[in-house]
């Protein structure tokens, strides 16, 4: 039977995937803000993303064509996918008033993708989290759309990071609503510390802004106030793996981190889920080791050239039992997602 899964299986659930529309609306003030995106055409199959004039990115039909993004399905392994917005779309730097605007429109441009998929892609929508009351109004929103599952927040809005306190009572609301978070890095710190080309800042500073995204929940002890949260860390967790040693010796070794942190930074750090996508097994065995098995999903950045093709047989490189397999391609995923297993 192990044999046959390894093989055969074209079961797994993707928590990672990212969605740009065709179109973006135009600003109905007098002049669109700095930060508001927009298209240019290329050809029949690719656009460039504008943004304050430049290209930020050129991407493919399958970020908006739900049947293209629907064919790789059989050869990444896929069952299922969870689709969200390119993280810049989620524009905390936009007046509240203008980001509402947008993130709604990329909300309902992802509600008709699901729509059209006959139950193959599922929403996890955005919020403009720069103001804490239009976000879990857009949230309430979001809860009345079949087919979503949760939100996509950055690792952190405007420098706040997502264990501050201040973002509490949105998570209460995700809790309340029963909607999973996704964390993705984004505008990380520290790229003036990287020398190279600009697309560094998704090879190296992601995993840096993301890692220290995970930290802050748990020296911040967001788990305890909130037990009933689904919270999911982008790309491994970042440098969380690294962090965590560090962080539970000096608990023990610093009384007044002993004071604060309420529960062993590893006993919490259990209890969040992380995708799989760090492009090595050695990387994977260890996070698996580091955060177990119930812990791990899939998450490929698809549709995006960085991304992983295949993610299921990535998995199944790590040599696994068939029930860690099971549960990492498809169980934790849906477990995350609030989804029945099938």
């Amino acid at each position: 039977m192990s044999g046959l899964l390894r093989s055969h299986c074209a079961c797994g659930v993707d928590t990672h995937s990212h969605v740009i529309p065709f179109e973006f609306p135009s600003f109905l003030g007098s002049a669109a803000p700095s930060g508001w995106p927009s298209m240019a055409p290329m050809d029949s199959c690719h656009r460039q993303v504008i943004i304050d004039g430049k290209n930020y990115r050129t991407v493919s039909d399958k970020c908006w064509s739900t049947s293209r993004r629907l064919a790789d399905f059989a050869e990444m392994g896929l069952a299922l996918q969870a689709i969200s917005p390119m993280p810049e779309l989620l524009s905390y730097w936009l007046k509240p008033v203008d980001a509402a605007v947008l993130v709604h429109y990329l909300n309902d441009q992802i509600a008709s993708m699901v729509e059209e998929s006959d139950g193959q892609l599922i929403g996890l929508g955005a919020v403009p989290l720069q103001d804490i009351d239009l976000a879990i109004k857009e949230l309430e929103y979001l809860r009345q759309i079949p087919g979503f599952a949760g939100v996509e927040i950055g690792s952190n809005i405007n420098g706040i990071v997502v264990g501050d306190p201040q973002l509490d009572p949105f998570f209460e609301a995700c809790e309340a609503l029963d909607m999973a978070v996704f964390v993705h890095a984004l505008r990380p710190t520290g790229m003036d510390r990287l020398i190279g080309p600009p697309l560094l800042q998704q090879v190296l500073a992601y995993p840096t802004d993301v890692g220290l995204a995970a930290a802050s929940v748990l020296t911040s002890n967001l788990i305890l106030r909130r037990p009933r949260l689904r919270m999911a860390f982008s790309h491994g967790g970042g440098t969380l793996a690294s962090l965590l040693p560090r962080l539970e010796q000096a608990t023990s070794v610093f009384p007044a981190l002993r004071e604060s942190v309420q529960l062993s930074p590893t006993a919490q750090a259990r209890r969040f889920f992380y995708d799989t996508m760090v492009f090595d097994t050695a990387t994977l065995k260890h996070l698996v080791n580091c955060f177990g098995d119930t812990q791990m999903m899939i998450g490929t950045d698809y549709p995006f050239n960085f991304h992983d093709d295949q993610p299921v047989k990535r998995i199944e490189a790590a040599s696994l039992t068939p029930e860690s397999l099971q549960r990492m391609t498809e169980g934790n995923a849906r477990q995350f997602l609030g989804l029945d297993l099938p």
